[in-house]
């Protein structure tokens, strides 16, 4: 993590730290992967999702339905998106 960033985010670093096995560099590297993922913009997690699941072997109505819901639950939900829209951000 950059030590700027580092910076911003200490108190959740010096907690991981006091919490957990973790030491301060394995700390950082925690954060920075958490904020990263939920970092993520919408079409982004739309389109990476979208191409595990397919590679997994889903169709693309289990997968938009799939991916629909787990829109829902992130920390940071975007506006309801349809399967048409998910499609959309996936195909253009």
């Amino acid at each position: 993590m950059p030590a700027g960033e580092l910076d911003a985010h200490r108190e959740l670093v010096e907690h991981l730290v006091r919490s957990t096995p973790l030491s301060e560099g394995e700390a950082g590297r925690v954060v920075a992967e958490m904020l990263g993922y939920f970092g993520e913009s919408t079409e982004h997690f739309v389109r990476r999702r979208h191409g595990e699941l397919q590679r997994r072997g889903m169709t693309n109505d289990r997968i938009f339905e799939r991916v629909g819901a787990e829109l829902a639950v992130r920390r940071v939900v975007p506006p309801a998106l349809s399967a048409r829209q998910l499609r959309r951000i996936v195909y253009g």
